[in-house]
């Protein structure tokens, strides 16, 4: 199963960056996801879950695959996501 979000923001660029930041400092805390940025995308990743966050001028892209076990809460993690993406780029 696949997740993919695009939610458009008028942040400035590092504050895009550093925010994107905070949700993959989150993610590492509350389930043990390690990330690296590569350029403007911060990837993650966990057993059962891997992805990307995308830091565009204009936009925030989230892909993610989910495993199988995880496919089974798949609304409830893009509903998280989205909440979060509201939070900090609504």
């Amino acid at each position: 199963m696949s997740i993919h979000i695009r939610r458009p923001h008028s942040k400035p660029h590092d504050e895009a960056r550093q925010l994107a930041e905070q949700v993959a400092n989150q993610l590492k805390a509350e389930f043990s996801m390690d990330w690296n940025w590569d350029g403007d995308v911060l990837h993650f990743k966990r057993s059962g879950v891997n992805g990307s966050l995308t830091v565009a001028p204009d936009e925030i892209v989230v892909q993610a695959k989910l495993g199988f076990l995880l496919s089974a809460i798949q609304p409830k993690v893009e509903s998280e996501i989205n909440r979060f993406l509201d939070e900090r780029f609504g």
